[in-house]
């Protein structure tokens, strides 16, 4: 299925893939400017990627949180920088009419977790004809998102992914089960791990979610050698001044060294 994405590169690797980009388009500048520099770096290491960033940001804790610059602003950006990088593009959507608005300018719809059992959102997201990566509700287990892949697959539409973000560890904790990744890939479909939004922190006090970055690379790791499909990391020049979620998200500099120690990973457990 990833093969078939318009504009995706080194398909014909044994590499996983990537979806990385900011948590929200602030700015065309900063989207072209993080999009031109993963680009680089992936075609240098020959890892298929996908370009990510939410048009809006709807599941936010505080009302004065920033939520996007206006959803059809935002999505001429993602479009034009799909159209001008030639990177296929991913980003969430939260309510049925976003689903076809979205789905003009992206080529993967990605429904946020606390929204995974959503039905109508499932069917809408669905009958775009576009690819739909689910994620993992951090309050289900593995097993139970066949039944959200399965909404999709009998609205007619069989290009499913599934990201695990994490699971709940009391109220302000994420953790990984590792087990869910080949338990969820007996579906069928390509298995994401969302590394950065695993190591995030929520419901602080402050109403501005926390996160551990420092662990990026040991989730990562991990993920690699249990053998996910893909990773999702959201990544930005300058985390600390980012308008959202920067509290868990990797620099950009540190980008290719990560994905550069992942690839050793994965080579070694494509040889076993």
């Amino acid at each position: 299925m990833i093969e078939n994405i318009p504009f995706i590169k080194n398909t014909d690797k044994e590499n996983f893939f990537l979806l990385a980009g900011p948590c929200v388009v602030e700015n065309e500048e900063n989207v072209f400017q993080i999009a031109e520099k993963v680009i680089e770096i992936t075609n240098k290491l020959q890892i298929p990627f996908i370009f990510k960033a939410s048009f809006r940001k709807a599941n936010r804790s505080r009302l004065d949180s920033f939520t996007g610059i206006g959803d059809i602003k935002a999505l001429r950006i993602l479009g034009k920088v799909r159209e001008q990088l030639k990177v296929p593009i991913v980003t969430d959507i939260h309510t049925e009419e976003d689903a076809a608005m979205a789905a003009e300018y992206v080529d993967i719809l990605q429904i946020p977790a606390f929204l995974c059992r959503q039905t109508s959102l499932l069917v809408a997201a669905a009958k775009t004809g576009k690819i739909v990566n689910i994620k993992k509700g951090q309050f289900l287990a593995p097993a139970s998102m066949k039944f959200a892949v399965d909404k999709v697959l009998e609205s007619g539409n069989e290009k499913v992914m599934i990201t695990d973000r994490g699971t709940m560890f009391g109220y302000q904790d994420l953790i990984v089960d590792y087990r869910g990744i080949p338990e969820m890939q007996k579906f069928g479909y390509p298995v994401v791990l969302d590394i950065t939004h695993s190591l995030q922190q929520p419901n602080q006090a402050s109403g501005v979610t926390g996160g551990r970055p420092d662990l990026i690379e040991t989730v990562a790791r991990a993920g690699i050698a249990v053998g996910v499909d893909g990773i999702f990391v959201e990544t930005h020049p300058d985390p600390a001044n980012a308008k959202s979620d920067g509290a868990n998200m990797l620099h950009l500099n540190y980008l290719e060294k990560l994905l550069y120690n992942l690839l050793e990973i994965r080579k070694t457990i494509t040889r076993l």
